[in-house]
């Protein structure tokens, strides 16, 4: 059973009682939601880590009725609903995952808040890429694009075709967030007993607002490029040993490249911002793009911000 609404209080100061790492998803009921449960479980059972199904109420902040009528069936009020929903999402973890530890818990707040707020602490924070409060033209959800810019954690945004395979796809072009990925990329592809393939894509010049100096021939930046990427591979390699990564340096813009070789991968590992656009930005174009577009779930990480 989930826990209460008041035990779950403390979560939302970012504290964890129980000390251990753990994995922390996100339920709204959606079948989308149902699908990123499966997977947090399964992420939380490869790490060891506890998995906390959480479920953002946000009824009582509207001081609206939460229990049932007087006159109807005891499902029917709002706090039972919420906590079905709740039950339903733990459920499906354990049945996924029967041999991690899960709990849940019924969180009053908006769920953008809630979820940015719990990460504190956590390994991962892991939501669908669409909820039941999504509009038919949105391809991704709200809650998705706010976590992927604000989590205390990586993301993990579940999207894409059903069961990918595939090598786990990490993106490299050099910046903080992108070092920072390489690091998860690695971690998730032993975890998972997959290959890792590390793309730099790289143009000689992509537009008005790349930084790269006119007189920079095709030939330089190719040369450039690899030895961004071969000197974040060789980074890694030193923390990460018996881990391999194959090495791709492809020419295009980086969000069609990427878009193009999530088609075949299971996992996309990106930074939250690339080198490019304003530093004021929490959320890079290509992320957003691949996390509206990729064919495969997508992990956004960002460095530590002080």
């Amino acid at each position: 059973m989930g826990r209460s609404e008041g035990r779950a209080g403390t979560a939302e100061t970012g504290t964890d009682g129980g000390g251990s790492p753990f994995v922390l998803v996100g339920t709204d009921g959606s079948p989308a939601a149902l699908g990123a449960v499966e997977t947090a479980a399964r992420e939380a059972g490869q790490r060891g880590a506890r998995l906390v199904v959480a479920h953002a109420f946000i009824w009582p902040l509207f001081s609206v009725g939460l229990e049932p009528s007087l006159y109807g069936p005891t499902e029917s009020g709002l706090r039972r609903q919420a906590q079905i929903v709740l039950d339903t999402a733990v459920a499906r973890a354990r049945a996924v995952a029967p041999g991690t530890e899960v709990s849940g818990e019924l969180i009053s707040g908006e769920p953008l808040v809630v979820l940015a707020t719990r990460s504190r602490g956590a390994e991962l924070v892991v939501v669908g890429s669409r909820g039941t409060g999504a509009f038919g033209a949105l391809v991704v959800g709200s809650v998705a694009v706010h976590l992927a810019a604000h989590a205390e954690c990586p993301v993990l945004v579940v999207r894409g075709r059903e069961d990918p395979y595939g090598p786990v796809l990490l993106a490299v072009d050099g910046s903080p967030d992108s070092d920072a990925a390489v690091d998860f990329a690695f971690e998730e592809a032993r975890a998972r007993r997959a290959e890792l393939v590390a793309v730099h894509a790289w143009t000689a010049r992509s537009g008005p607002g790349d930084l790269t100096p006119l007189f920079h021939g095709a030939e330089e930046v190719h040369a450039e490029a690899g030895r961004v990427l071969d000197a974040a591979l060789a980074r890694a390699a030193e923390r990460h040993h018996g881990t391999k990564a194959e090495a791709r340096l492809l020419r295009g813009k980086p969000r069609e490249v990427l878009l193009e070789e999530s088609a075949n991968a299971q996992l996309v590992v990106m930074g939250a911002r690339g080198r490019g656009g304003f530093t004021g930005l929490l959320l890079g174009s290509v992320s957003q793009a691949l996390l509206h577009h990729a064919h495969c779930p997508v992990a956004v990480v960002r460095t530590a911000r002080g």
